[in-house]
């Protein structure tokens, strides 16, 4: 199966799950008379809801290069976990403000509701179905090198640990008294900050690559090494590199003997690319320029 076969379909069982776990949590949540539930479901909802996105969204990221887009169409990838970032910050900062509300009405003398049993089986499936899917997501994410995938396997871990806080305010409020009920408000409030905390890792990664972002230190010492190891190679400078969706680019000037020939200099910058292929991928964007070593420079 290639590339964007497999990461639809992983999209696509993230979406099927979503689907199950909002119309179980907004049910629960509704019939138990959970507020942390009803928070934990429209997380469930937002999920969902980039999930379609991203469905769609990834058939025009894998359209192949053109002469319009000589590098692809793999920031869409980019785009698209932006907005599972945007979407996230909406929704966390929604279930933020509707648990305070509910936690101030209670301070003030409102009487909270006792949540039914059914929120906590509905909390615990959530937790363990989303546990399970973000391992899956990941593993799949970073062995196809999808950031959206990457970013979707975070969404879901958030989605887990959040119906963890529900399931403990959901406890406290059923099993430890009138007074405690205020935990289930809380929880929702604890829900919340796990939805804005995943935001944000997706929002500074994919902005990161939108705005052109270096590839991290450890990916560059790759990327200098294989430079070295190339006989003729004596060094290089200007080194730049990008993330484009799945794919890197590498921009670099590389030194060599000013008595070489321009055959001999083509045929060595040509197994550096090979080099760079072999050790990236096919679809690395190499940039090579060739210069002789200035004189005086040690190697």
């Amino acid at each position: 199966m290639d590339r964007g076969k497999e990461t639809k379909k992983i999209v696509f069982l993230g979406l099927g799950v979503n689907v199950v776990l909002t119309l179980l949590k907004y049910g629960a949540g509704f019939f138990g008379r959970s507020s942390a539930m009803i928070a934990d479901a429209t997380h469930s909802l937002s999920d969902l809801f980039t999930d379609v996105i991203v469905f769609f969204g990834l058939s025009a990221a894998q359209k192949p290069a053109d002469s319009c887009h000589p590098y692809g169409h793999g920031k869409i990838e980019a785009l698209l976990a932006l907005t599972v970032g945007v979407v996230l910050v909406g929704v966390g900062g929604g279930i933020f403000w509707s648990g305070a509300e509910r936690m101030l009405a209670f301070l003030q003398g409102a009487v909270g509701r006792t949540p039914g049993i059914i929120t906590l089986w509905a909390g615990l499936i959530s937790v363990v179905s989303k546990e399970l899917l973000y391992r899956y997501t990941l593993a799949r994410g970073r062995r196809l090198d999808s950031s959206i995938l990457v970013a979707k396997a975070w969404d879901h871990r958030s989605d887990a640990l959040s119906s963890v806080g529900t399931l403990f305010g959901i406890s406290g409020a059923i099993f430890l008294g009138e007074k405690w009920r205020i935990l289930d408000p809380l929880a929702a409030v604890v829900v919340s900050v796990f939805v804005l905390r995943a935001a944000y890792m997706i929002l500074k990664d994919s902005l990161n690559e939108l705005i052109e972002g270096s590839l991290p230190p450890s990916v560059e010492e790759r990327v200098k090494k294989v430079l070295l190891a190339r006989d003729g190679v004596k060094s290089f400078h200007k080194l730049k590199t990008r993330r484009i969706g799945s794919s890197i680019a590498v921009d670099v000037h590389i030194h060599m003997r000013g008595e070489m020939t321009l055959s001999e200099a083509h045929e060595i910058s040509r197994r550096v690319e090979e080099d760079l292929w072999r050790t990236f991928g096919e679809d690395t964007h190499i940039s090579l320029h060739m210069e002789p070593l200035p004189k005086g420079k040690k190697v």
